[in-house]
């Protein structure tokens, strides 16, 4: 009799669960959402953040409120999101260094990509670019190939910092080119690409939304696209594999995540809405103007991206012997 009353018990409880679960589901969501974004004001990702926000705001009908929390290659970020409740409130802006980079330069991190977070899609991608001090004597590819391979260590490139995109597409550029340079890492993309505008470096591994408008005015030159396609934005700059060097391709791009409790149909919803956002023209132009190619994708598809993306760069890390510890 106990025994009955108390599976009973549990069985009311279960369907009161469900119940609650199914009705919080369907009238998801009823409050703001909170965008955490790893780097500053006025960046790349943040513009990339806000556009798409603004885009899923008018689509869910609440706020969607970006908030930046800057520091760490996006670390600080992604712990809080990833203690963050699971309840579709609160999403991250999920780039390179947070779901591959980070866990394969640090030997002790305070979140696990693949056990936190629940990948809900891409947003978006622009691939990695040499540029060119306007004074630096380089005009084409050729000549900076030619350059490089004739005086091995010797011009200085600088990018965004140690293990970032920036600084991996120039590794991955080097092993694949056969050539030596003097990797120049600053503490951002910005004092770099002031600094390469200067003339205090010669050269930039640089991503296009940082120096969209650097490009566009003269003040930087573009030599050569780290993408297997030429650059809708660069049409007359060449990729690496025109010049023969195939295994040079390299991006910066980034997708959206939830903490991994978040329900399952809410991470659907959010899915489904981020492609439709991904899709609205007004969106694509606006990151197009900012030097991004929109890639809507799902989760299914941006989870095999990953992976693809996980196997090839740990193993140039290693190979590289490149450690943030």
């Amino acid at each position: 009799m106990r025994c009955n009353i108390r599976l009973a018990a549990a069985m009311l409880a279960a369907a009161a669960s469900l119940t609650g679960f199914g009705a919080s589901a369907q009238n998801y969501p009823n409050q703001p959402l909170r965008w955490v974004v790893g780097y500053p004001a006025g960046g790349g990702t943040d513009f990339l953040a806000r556009t798409t926000g603004a885009q899923l705001s008018r689509q869910l009908g609440q706020p969607v409120v970006v908030e930046n929390r800057p520091g760490a290659g996006a670390i600080i970020a992604s712990e809080f999101v990833a203690r963050a409740p699971g309840d579709g409130y609160t999403v991250l802006s999920a780039d390179n260094g947070v779901l591959i980079y980070n866990s394969a330069l640090y030997k002790q991190l305070n979140y696990e990509p693949q056990r936190d977070f629940a990948l809900l899609g891409m947003m978006g991608r622009s691939p990695l670019v040499i540029t060119a001090a306007p004074n630096s004597g380089f005009t084409d590819a050729k000549s900076l190939l030619a350059a490089l391979k004739g005086a091995p260590g010797k011009y200085g490139i600088a990018t965004a910092g140690v293990g970032s995109p920036h600084h991996l597409a120039l590794e991955l550029f080097q092993r694949e080119a056969q050539v030596s340079v003097l990797h120049v890492p600053y503490k951002g993309g910005a004092q770099a690409l002031r600094d390469l505008m200067g003339g205090q470096v010669p050269l930039m591994m640089l991503d296009l939304p940082s120096g969209v408008s650097a490009v566009k005015s003269g003040k930087v030159v573009p030599l050569l696209a780290m993408s297997a396609e030429r650059i809708p934005q660069l049409p007359d700059v060449p990729t690496a594999k025109e010049l023969g060097f195939a295994g040079v391709e390299a991006y910066t791009w980034q997708g959206l995540a939830v903490p991994a409790a978040t329900p399952r149909d809410v991470q659907e919803r959010l899915s489904a809405e981020l492609q439709k956002a991904m899709g609205d023209a007004d969106v694509r132009q606006k990151l197009y103007d900012a030097g991004w190619e929109a890639r809507p994708t799902n989760a299914a598809d941006m989870n095999a991206y990953v992976a693809d993306e996980r196997q090839k760069w740990r193993a140039l890390i290693k190979s590289r012997n490149i450690s943030l510890d």
